[in-house]
């Protein structure tokens, strides 16, 4: 009975500290090292009670050959400008790509959750330790729109902000 308390009371602790991680828009591996990348986006919320309905998606530098998954039911975008810094990878230095991807014309009701996956690349001049931040907007019915777009600023992390934009760590 003892252990069957403890078990119920870890399981617990586990749940309450996941739960600020999953009240935003945010990537479900948050470490990566330079090279191949699959970003899995999760969306475990619409706006205040109104569906989902768009994920705009901001490329940062040191990203790229981006290439989302379509997802059944959503209108796929791809946007490509010039970086807003060039970067390189291999020797090469890379200044324009895929600046943007948006799943747009979606339904996600606010009680279910669904995840948006882009292929990209991390360029193998992204430092280690760093983190690169993949500013969101998601909107929603009735034209409610959340910006996950706040980037922290030195000593603070993601936890500090309302509305953080999803971070990427660099691992090696």
């Amino acid at each position: 009975m003892k252990r069957m308390l403890r078990l119920s009371l870890c399981a617990a602790s586990v749940l309450a500290a996941a739960g600020p991680a999953l009240a935003h828009v945010d990537l479900v591996n948050d470490q990566a090292s330079p090279g191949e990348f699959i970003a899995t986006f999760q969306v475990p919320h619409g706006c205040d009670g109104a569906a989902t309905t768009a994920i705009r998606i901001q490329i940062p530098a040191g990203v790229y050959d981006v290439k989302p998954m379509p997802e059944p039911g959503w209108k796929l975008g791809i946007k490509t400008g010039k970086y807003p810094t060039a970067f390189t990878d291999g020797g090469q230095s890379l200044t324009q790509g895929v600046t943007e991807v948006d799943f747009t014309n979606g339904n996600l009701p606010d009680n279910e959750y669904q995840q948006f996956i882009v292929y990209m690349t991390l360029a193998d001049s992204l430092a280690k330790g760093s983190t690169v931040y993949f500013p969101v907007v998601q909107e929603c019915e009735k034209g409610a729109v959340v910006r996950w777009i706040q980037i922290p600023a030195a000593g603070k992390s993601e936890d500090d902000y309302p509305n953080p934009a999803p971070g990427l760590t660099i691992t090696g």
